[in-house]
């Protein structure tokens, strides 16, 4: 399973953030690494670096060979909280429309 970041301009996608989705990724996608080929990360920050709450974005799409790609996202006061939030909605989306698959 690959994972590909991408940030907005307001987000500095460093190899410390890199690491980060990663292993957020892993931890929340591992099981399906057989079905999902990709998981594209997109991370925006709406108020382009001012304060606010519920500011930064992150838009997670899991690939799945033969169907139609698989998407959450999730909104929240920190980058690392909303790749979290969206990595656990990824993740109920996925052992919703896999699990029925195989069930």
């Amino acid at each position: 399973m690959k994972v590909i970041l991408n940030t907005d301009s307001n987000i500095q996608g460093d190899q410390a953030l890199a690491r980060h989705v990663d292993d957020v990724v892993e931890n929340a996608l591992g099981r399906f690494s057989a079905q999902v080929t990709r998981v594209e990360v997109h991370l925006s920050d709406a108020n382009a670096g001012k304060a606010g709450t519920a500011d930064k974005r992150c838009l997670m799409e899991a690939r799945v060979e033969g169907r139609q790609p698989m998407v959450a996202d999730n909104d929240a006061d920190t980058v690392e909280a909303a790749i979290g939030g969206a990595a656990r909605k990824l993740q109920r989306v996925l052992d919703s429309s896999l699990g029925r698959l195989s069930g």
